[in-house]
């Protein structure tokens, strides 16, 4: 049971309630565009990833094997859009809400990411796909 609560976006809706629920804004006000660009961005990342996950007919499930090194698709812009685009949905939401609380959160939402789930996926990929991956990873970025 505790596994399933260890996922990415448990972590992202958790940045997005400390965010919404703690009551610091942004001097700026609330940045309505800005913040539904970064989530028109965000949606389309997860679209372009899911898609690219399904022709490989991989897990999408971070701690499960790899079946396939996906390098096509947004996977040739990013190693992480998924990732991304959880960052991107923490920054658009504190735009919109005008909280500057989400905004320092970013750079530590993407630290648990990295440390939690980046960082051991890497290592399945590495160990499964051997010198296909390194080749991948050396050419494309973490994100973007």
């Amino acid at each position: 049971m505790m596994k399933w609560i260890d996922l990415p976006p448990v972590w992202t809706v958790a940045a997005l309630f400390v965010t919404w629920a703690i009551p610091l804004t942004a001097p700026w006000g609330p940045m309505i565009l800005p913040g539904r660009i970064a989530l028109g961005a965000a949606a389309v990342l997860i679209a372009a990833s899911l898609v690219e996950f399904m022709r490989a007919r991989t897990t999408v499930i971070p701690r499960e094997a790899p079946s396939a090194l996906i390098t096509t698709g947004i996977f040739r812009l990013s190693r992480n859009p998924i990732y991304l685009a959880d960052l991107l949905l923490l920054g658009g939401f504190s735009l919109i809400w005008g909280k500057f609380l989400g905004l320092v959160l970013i750079p530590v939402l993407a630290w648990v990411l990295i440390k939690r789930f980046i960082a051991g996926e890497e290592a399945r990929l590495s160990e499964a796909f051997g010198a296909e991956y390194e080749v991948y990873r050396a050419a494309t970025r973490r994100w973007i």
